[in-house]
């Protein structure tokens, strides 16, 4: 049976990945054997083995620690969001599958958070704690910030990486004594390289159409989709050739351009895009509204840095040269996903679709497109950390990994 046939191996949710879901996981894992996977003798005590899976990540929902998404939340307690509590489930998976490394990523609010509105227990440190308290491993983390890894965006992200023991012994450049705290100094996540993100002019340019302008200020739009089906202008950059370059295994002869599709504005909006883009980002009083400050993109960082992060709400930035937001394929490439890459669903959604409403006990959410990529783990971040992860495993396990 082919992997994609799987029953036992599509998502679900992770609440219910226990008992004999979880027993089914692993026999299922076990099953094929291109992965090579060995799972634990659970005869044996957990302190003393683990199974051949490499790495285990994940990256439990970020709405209910961050500041925006708590207020979207509709203020409640954040001990009173199911997601919140899904750091506790990925420990039980780890305990289970005891994974040579694993990583939990989450957003910088959640070392602030509190479980309640009017108390002040903090809820890092039960994260840390439940980790941690999984025998057999080291645990450190790392505030990091994407554009230190290449990324153009400033996105912090919480890191936290734990390292199997005899992983961690048989790897000559960790060194846990370091720091308790720190991944980057224990040498548990890669150093970040500042200064290597690209520009937006550079990482974009190839996707701008010309007559889109003039598309938006006549209001003159097409029936059906307005969209650019074809690449308007030829890779000129190398981070435009190697994000419209196929990988080995694609199927196809050639990248073909995909979800550059534009939204229809009302006149007013393009009046105040175009003031926006003629005035260094002032929006003027008259269109000015209770939502969050939209601001213009730079083609340039100039003498700063990325200042930016892409979120579920692609109406947050303007784009740097035409009078509107970002298309989906824009919004991708600011996380530096390929252009092969393809994303399934809605295009964009609202309300209580996209939020839900936990007073009401509604959790359930819609998850269109560009909150797809505003949630994910920018890729060039996560290459690099998959790539120092590999290093890791190369050194421990020499001919083995």
């Amino acid at each position: 049976m082919k992997f994609s046939e799987n029953e036992a191996l599509h998502c679900r949710d992770a609440q219910s990945l226990k008992g004999k879901r979880l027993d089914a996981l692993v026999s299922d894992l076990a099953s094929i054997p291109e992965i090579n996977f060995v799972p634990l003798d659970r005869a044996n005590p957990a302190t003393g083995g683990g199974s051949t899976l490499d790495v285990l990540a994940g990256g439990p929902p970020c709405q209910g620690y961050s500041g925006i998404g708590i207020r979207r939340s509709y203020a409640v307690d954040r001990k009173e969001i199911p997601s919140n509590h899904l750091y506790g489930r990925m420990a039980q998976v780890i305990r289970r599958l005891r994974p040579r490394i694993f990583l939990f990523e989450n957003v910088r609010g959640l070392l602030n958070a509190k479980w309640t509105k009017s108390g002040c227990e903090l809820i890092f440190p039960d994260v840390k704690a439940e980790f941690r308290r999984i025998p057999g491993y080291e645990v450190r983390w790392s505030l990091v910030y994407a554009k230190d890894y290449g990324v153009p965006q400033n996105r912090p992200r919480v890191l936290l990486v734990g390292i199997r023991k005899d992983i961690l012994e048989a790897c000559p450049f960790l060194d846990p004594g370091a720091d308790p705290e720190d991944a980057v100094k224990c040498g548990f996540l890669p150093r970040g390289n500042p200064g290597t993100y690209p520009d937006l002019v550079d990482l974009l340019g190839d996707l701008v159409d010309p007559s889109v302008a003039d598309v938006l200020r006549s209001g003159s739009f097409p029936r059906g989709k307005f969209e650019t089906t074809a690449y308007p202008r030829p890779a000129r950059t190398p981070i435009q050739k190697r994000l419209r370059s196929a990988p080995p295994w694609y199927s196809k002869r050639r990248v073909v351009l995909t979800e550059q599709e534009y939204s229809k504005h009302k006149a007013t909006v393009v009046a105040k895009f175009d003031h926006m883009l003629q005035n260094n980002g002032e929006i003027p009083d008259e269109y000015k509204t209770r939502k969050f400050s939209q601001r213009v993109l730079k083609p340039r960082w100039g003498n700063g840095e990325p200042n930016i992060t892409a979120t579920s709400l692609p109406d947050d930035y303007v784009h740097y040269l035409q009078p509107r937001i970002l298309t989906v394929r824009e919004w991708a490439r600011l996380q530096l996903f390929p252009d092969w890459y393809r994303f399934a669903g809605k295009r964009t959604t609202g309300g209580l679709r996209r939020a839900g409403n936990p007073l009401e006990g509604i959790f359930d959410r819609e998850v269109p497109k560009y909150t797809q990529i505003g949630n994910a783990v920018p890729v060039g971040l996560a290459e690099k950390v998959g790539k120092h992860f590999k290093r890791i495993l190369d050194a421990a396990l020499g001919d083995d990994a």
